[in-house]
């Protein structure tokens, strides 16, 4: 076989067979198959890089058999097979259905190999009805096979290749090494498929060029970019993993930091509308109407948006703040700014709920200067266009209308400003909220909608607080501004903690909202699903790994109002109702006709409506920490304090129940962040930067790499301000391909 080069197709390499089930992976070529790395390693007595597998992950195990029951089951007849093993650093449970054959296999002190999907009991790791197959226990010369079909067919298939290659025992050739590799799998791709793969590759692709100079490597103590990839697939120390992750953990620093700074210097060659101070305008005539003093806060982040825009280089800024911060009326200032100097500004919102609600919010807070048009309209009032996909024909042609005449200065809208036949007279700002709910190409949409080639201002803005080195990261191209303090008036809010197991705790949940309500105040109960044709539960498993069933909102609404809110006004917000429906509902929350909205995250950000105090949260540890901090940011934002109450089935040690925790100890959005971030995969951050494609980072910390990231950024700097197509630097652009393929942004194409 000539020497493969990673480009090759894994077709050409490894037969049709099974490069088809690889690309059920993403991993096509030889450099997507080299780039996916092992998970964690197995080696005898040790794990090394250990992580907890999650829920409904498939996960491949080698280790001892400690204990081996049968146990009666209590819901129906039959017995089923409990199996402990052990790899000395995590026990796992296996059960095994109609066991009469595998238990005299699976004995204590058999050496195995199992591969299942993973489920949790009382945060015990359980596998059930796994493949299975005894391993060799020092004993090359073994050449009978016990294991369930499928690890049994594996074998058949590696014992003709292996035997092949090397004359040596497949068994022993593919799991006796003194350090494991364990792949991320799916049952129809298995850990030893991909092993396999790898194995075959290596031996015959020519050396990975590297991104660095000699003189680079040197200057950081890291290794070649070829030596990592070989040592991390195939390691045979403890230290081989080591130096190999810290040489791809700054490869992935180098390639995300590129194309960043690519985007940072592409952007400082374009136009955009430049908008001074207009003395008089609709900014300082709103200025002059606010009803109390903007915060210190507010000021400073208005004066660095200003700097901004008066510029003719376009704004690129991520505006982000505690919930409640006052973000959207500095965002509003800035957009007058804009409309006062004759363009156009557009505001993207992830749901038609938060659109309206903007809608609303704004046009109260401008009065009469966002009456352009109409006989009650102040002088040099403009108009305030809101755009959703459900709206109906007529309404819908009459705001493109004013959208592409330029009589609407203010248009809010979802997903449906991106299509094409939106037209804008002359964009000159975009306000994203909550840009986690979007990705690259969709601002790319809207920077290719101003005109005469101008490029509007860009503003990003989030209630979810990002630790810097993610903003860093994930925001890289971003210049950022941060609101931490609160306006004046603002209440504070308590937050608890209620077991949904104790009965009297529940009740007293519903008793003391129904107190908030005797005193002529509001209440939100947030539930995870909507219920009425979910998906339906799992099949039930042994009775001791059932989990309790989380409730609905159509369940709790009916519960409720035949319940302990009998006598309130109670109504549902969810998803799927209609966009009138949902408008209708909200409306009347906000106007005070309903005591009680029985809601799912709908009314997670930008929901304001002050009268509401308690927020009541329904198996809470179904959500994450950012999200519980949103969703108990809609009370308290009156003149009376805010109540939330995290209502949990978590056990009490289980890492659920110490998130919950730590939002009921703390207000501050910006340590929570930090507490969400250690507890998720930290590459699901980067959905702005890969357009929601669905890849990890696997060896970068955003939160323990400040360091390696800030060096990385650097270097790409200076390698982007002098090359910024990489055309004379190739392994550099091989390198941000191989990690961030497909995602390597068509922004770059577009620029």
């Amino acid at each position: 076989m000539t020497e493969l080069a990673l480009a090759d197709s894994l077709s050409d390499v490894l037969g049709p067979k099974p490069a088809e089930k690889l690309a059920g992976l993403g991993v096509t070529t030889v450099g997507e198959l080299l780039r996916y790395t092992p998970r964690r390693y197995i080696r005898r007595g040790l794990v090394a890089d250990h992580q907890r597998p999650e829920p409904g992950e498939w996960l491949t195990i080698v280790g001892r058999i400690t204990k081996s029951d049968l146990i009666q089951m209590k819901s129906r007849r039959g017995q089923f097979l409990k199996v402990k093993v052990t790899d000395d650093n995590e026990v796992y449970e296996a059960s095994f259905f109609n066991p009469k054959y595998i238990r005299h296999q699976l004995r204590p002190g058999a050496r195995v190999m199992m591969a299942g999907t993973v489920k949790y009991f009382r945060e015990q790791i359980q596998l059930s009805h796994p493949e299975w197959m005894i391993l060799p226990d020092g004993d090359p010369e073994i050449d009978h096979v016990v294991g369930s079909k499928m690890l049994t067919e594996m074998y058949a298939i590696e014992e003709e290749v292996t035997r092949e290659h090397s004359g040596a025992h497949p068994l022993v050739a593919m799991f006796d090494r003194e350090i494991l590799p364990m792949y991320p799998a799916t049952k129809e791709v298995q850990t030893w498929d991909i092993l396999g793969a790898v194995r075959r590759v290596l031996d015959h692709c020519a050396p990975i060029p590297d991104a660095l100079t000699d003189a680079q490597r040197r200057e950081r103590g890291l290794v070649s970019t070829d030596e990592a990839i070989r040592k991390i697939h195939l390691p045979d120390s403890e230290d081989d993993v080591k130096v190999a992750s810290h040489r791809l953990k700054f490869d992935e620093a180098l390639a995300i930091q590129t194309v960043l700074a690519q985007r940072r210097l592409a952007g400082r060659s374009e136009s955009a509308p430049p908008c001074p101070h207009v003395p008089g305008g609709l900014e300082d005539k709103l200025r002059e109407r606010l009803p109390f003093t903007l915060t210190e806060g507010q000021l400073a982040v208005g004066e660095e948006l200003a700097e901004d825009l008066a510029l003719a280089q376009p704004m690129s800024r991520l505006l982000q703040g505690e919930v409640g911060s006052g973000k959207t009326l500095v965002s509003l200032l800035a957009m007058l700014r804009v409309v006062d100097n004759g363009y156009q500004c557009a505001i993207l919102a992830p749901t038609e709920v938060l659109a309206a609600q903007h809608h609303r919010t704004m046009r109260k807070m401008l009065g009469d200067l966002a009456e352009g048009g109409e006989l009650t309209a102040a002088e040099g009032a403009t108009r305030i266009a809101l755009l959703t996909g459900s709206m109906k024909t007529k309404g819908r042609r009459e705001t493109l209308l004013d959208v592409v005449t330029g009589t609407a200065g203010i248009v809010i809208g979802t997903h449906a400003l991106l299509e094409e036949k939106v037209e804008f007279f002359d964009l000159g700002l975009v306000v994203i909220d909550e840009q986690h709910r979007f990705g690259v190409e969709q601002r790319d949409v809207l920077r290719n909608k101003g005109r005469d080639g101008r490029i509007p201002h860009f503003l990003v803005m989030t209630a979810t607080p990002i630790p810097r080195t993610v903003a860093m990261t994930a925001f890289g191209d971003l210049e950022t501004s941060v609101l931490r303090e609160l306006p004046r008036g603002r209440q504070p809010i308590s937050t608890s903690v209620v077991p949904m197991g104790r009965k009297n705790w529940v009740d007293r949940v519903w008793s003391r909202a129904n107190e908030e309500i005797d005193a002529g105040r509001q209440v939100y109960v947030v539930c995870s699903r909507i219920g009425d044709d979910d998906s339906p539960e799992p099949a039930p498993e042994p009775e001791e790994q059932k989990g309790p069933k989380t409730t609905s909102v159509v369940e709790l609404y009916e519960t409720l109002v035949e319940g302990p809110f009998a006598h309130r006004r109670v109504e549902m917000l969810h998803g799927r109702l209609a966009p009138d429906e949902k408008n209708a509902v909200m409306d009347a929350f906000g106007r005070g006709e309903v005591d009680v909205l029985v809601s799912t995250t709908v009314i997670e950000v930008g929901v304001d409506v002050p009268n509401a105090t308690t927020m009541v949260i329904v198996d809470a540890e179904r959500f994450g920490v950012s999200q519980l901090h949103q969703l108990r940011g809609r009370v308290g934002r009156g003149q009376h304090a805010g109540l939330c109450l995290l209502m949990t089935n978590s056990n009490e040690i289980s890492q659920s129940m110490q998130r919950l925790r730590a939002v009921a100890g703390s207000n501050d959005g910006f340590e929570l962040a930090r507490v969400d971030l250690e507890q998720r995969r930290e590459g699901d951050l980067l959905g702005s930067l890969q357009s929601g494609v669905n890849t990890s980072l696997r060896f970068l910390s955003l939160l323990e790499d400040v360091e390696v990231i800030e060096d990385a950024r650097g270097l790409a700097e200076d390698v982007v301000s002098e090359d910024i197509t990489l055309l004379h630097h190739r392994p550099l652009a091989d390198l941000v391909d191989g990690i961030l393929v497909p995602q390597k942004i068509a922004y770059l194409d577009k620029s």
